[in-house]
Parts: structure tokens; C-alpha cells; sequence
């Protein structure tokens, strides 16, 4: 059912107006309304913003790509988040463009629906796990920085990204594979996740719960780390004690005595050593990028695990708000991770010095 005229905000040029019907002719499908200027300047928006989250991100899997010191972790799960954010800005946000330019009717078939909401499934929850990839390496490298050798990480990191899009997959090609429920309705002309209540509950759980919980527990245990070591700092300080020594060479020789001052060199850690501050910008950023992802994604997946179960008519307008709102991560994403890593900046000064030189 939907909202009244006043009261919509759609994402759609066809929502604004009821669609007019003549008499006589019950069996054709009304035409969408002309554009108004406000759905106008949402659909440029959102062009906008599919144009920047592919080229923002494609920037940043370029640079990995191009500059030898990044081919190490944590840059390869930096990749693997921007191949995932890349893919969602290619292959999903158009044709989610293109179904609300039509009136959130879709009319390109069945296949290619049902390609839509895999490659959907499959980028999203890429780019869901690829975050909790880069929380939990954070994690370990603050916490346990001793055992967690580079060697270990590279291992890790190529473990956690075969898991991440393993995971995505099975998520994503579940109803084609197992009949799961079904995508596409000829007769409405819907195209939309299959709203199963079993699959519900598995895709939800799995692409969003599940790895809110673990972001959720990495920065708890972060924040708690940092405050420890912040509260355990010590200032030392350096006190010289004299002691007066005599030195006799003979009967014959005048007696000397000098003073000799004994001191212990130490460190003094009245400041934050270079490890906190490094491990403070590393905490900051993983806070950023847990919240932005909290924010975008949540309204989605909360209407999404609840309608379906509760038989609630969440409005088609308020759907493609809080999923374009998901979209979004996907942009900040690459914009969070690189502003707190000044190699990226120098990187991206030398590439686009090269390009115009």
C-alpha cells in the first residue's frame, strides 16, 4: 500500500502520481507519469553516486595494483573490499537505476532478475564480510602483535578473503540452486529477494547479523586495549647518582679524587610512543568504518528479516530508500580506509601527477 502523495519519498519518477486508467481498457498496463523536478534530481543523484562509487573504488584497486609496496597485507583485503564495492557500483546499482526509472516495475525477463538479485546477494554480502575482514585484522594487529607475524597475516588475510566470497556465493545462489522461493513475479512484474522465511532468516542472519555482531565485539575489544594501554603508561625518570672515587698510582704521586655520575639510559614515555598513535589511527579507523556500515545497512536488513516473518507491508518507496542507503557503503567504504592511510594519498598525488605530466 502506498504512502500518500504528500507524505512519499520515493526514489521513483512514478510514484509521485496515480496512474491513470481509461475505460474500456482494464488490460493495459498504465504508463509511468512524467517526471517532477524533485524525482529528477533524486535519479541524478543517484547516477551520481554510481558513477563515484565505481570510479572511487576502481581507483583504489589501481593503485594497489600499480604500487609494489601495496601488495601485502592488509592491502589484498583492501582489494578484495574494492572488487566487492566495484561489482556493486557495475553490475547492481544500474539496473536497480533502471528499475526505478520504470516505476519499480520490472519488465527485462525472469533470467535477468534473477541474475540481478544474485549478483545482488553476492557483492553486498562481499562487501559486508570484506569490512569484518578488515575489523578483525585490525584486531589481532593491535592485540596480539607479537604473534601476529606478517607471515601469519598473509595467511590469514587469504583464508578469511576464500571464506568471505565462499560464503557470499552459497548466500546468493541458494534459491536458484535449491528452489529456495522465488524472485520474479510475472504477473506483478516484481523483481525482489525471495521473501521464503526460511531463506529469510539464513540470508539475513548470515550476510548482516552475524558480522554486525563480530564488528561489533572487534571494536569493543580495540577500544578496551587502547584504554588499558593508555591508562598504563608510565613517565620514568632518570636521576644520576655521584659517587666519589679515589685513585691512588703510588707513594710518590699526589692523590686524585674524581666524581663519576652513574646513570641508566632509558626511554621516556611521557607522550604516545609511535606504536599508541599508529594503533589510536587504527582504532579510529575501524570506529568509522564499523558505524557508516551500521548506519547504511541496518535499516535495510531490519525491514527486511521483519516484513517477510511479520507479514508487514513495509512501502515500495521506503525499500528502495533503505536499500540505495546499503548501496552507499560501497562508496564510503574506499573514502574511509584511504583517509586514514597517507600512503594512499601520496599514491594518488604520483598517479594523477603521472597521468597529466
Amino acid at each position: 500500500m502506498d504512502l500518500p502523495v504528500n507524505l512519499t519519498f520515493s526514489l521513483s519518477t512514478a510514484s509521485f502520481l496515480e496512474p491513470n486508467r481509461s475505460l474500456g481498457a482494464e488490460n493495459l498496463r498504465p504508463s509511468p507519469p512524467l517526471p517532477s523536478v524533485f524525482g529528477v534530481l533524486v535519479l541524478t543523484l543517484l547516477g551520481f553516486l554510481v558513477v563515484a562509487t565505481f570510479a572511487w573504488n576502481l581507483l583504489v584497486l589501481a593503485t594497489i595494483l600499480r604500487v609494489r609496496t601495496f601488495h601485502r597485507v592488509p592491502h589484498n583485503l583492501v582489494a578484495s573490499m574494492a572488487i566487492s564495492d566495484v561489482l556493486v557500483a557495475a553490475l547492481v546499482m544500474p539496473l536497480s537505476l533502471v528499475h526505478e526509472l520504470s516505476g519499480r516495475r520490472w519488465q527485462l525477463g525472469r533470467r535477468l532478475c534473477q541474475l540481478w538479485i544474485a549478483c545482488d546477494v553476492l557483492c553486498c554480502t562481499a562487501s559486508i564480510w570484506n569490512v569484518t575482514a578488515i575489523a578483525l585484522d585490525r584486531y589481532w594487529s593491535i592485540t596480539r602483535h607479537l604473534e601476529y607475524t606478517l607471515r601469519a597475516r598473509k595467511r590469514i588475510s587469504k583464508v578469511m578473503i576464500i571464506l568471505t566470497w565462499a560464503l557470499s556465493a552459497v548466500i546468493s545462489l541458494a534459491p536458484l540452486l535449491f528452489g529456495w522461493g522465488e524472485t520474479y513475479s510475472e504477473h506483478s512484474e516484481e523483481c525482489q529477494v525471495s521473501r521464503e522465511p526460511s531463506y529469510t532468516i539464513f540470508s539475513t542472519v548470515s550476510a548482516f547479523y552475524l558480522p554486525l555482531c563480530v564488528v561489533l565485539f572487534v571494536y569493543w575489544k580495540i577500544y578496551k586495549a587502547s584504554k588499558f594501554r593508555g591508562g598504563s603508561r608510565k613517565t620514568n625518570r632518570v636521576s644520576p647518582e655521584p659517587e666519589v672515587v679515589e685513585v691512588k698510582n703510588s707513594a710518590q704521586q699526589p692523590q686524585m679524587a674524581f666524581t663519576v655520575r652513574r646513570a641508566t639510559v632509558t626511554f621516556q614515555t611521557e607522550g604516545d610512543t609511535w606504536r599508541e598513535q599508529k594503533e589510536q589511527r587504527a582504532a579510529l579507523m575501524v570506529g568509522i568504518l564499523i558505524g557508516v556500515f551500521v548506519l547504511c545497512w541496518i535499516p535495510f536488513f531490519v525491514t527486511e528479516l521483519v516484513g517477510p516473518l511479520c507479514s508487514w507491508d513495509v512501502p515500495a518507496a521506503w525499500k528502495s530508500v533503505f536499500l540505495w542507503l546499503g548501496y552507499s557503503n560501497s562508496f564510503f567504504n574506499p573514502l574511509i580506509y584511504t583517509a586514514f592511510n597517507k600512503n594512499y594519498s601520496s599514491a594518488f598525488k604520483s598517479f594523477f601527477s603521472r597521468q597529466h605530466g
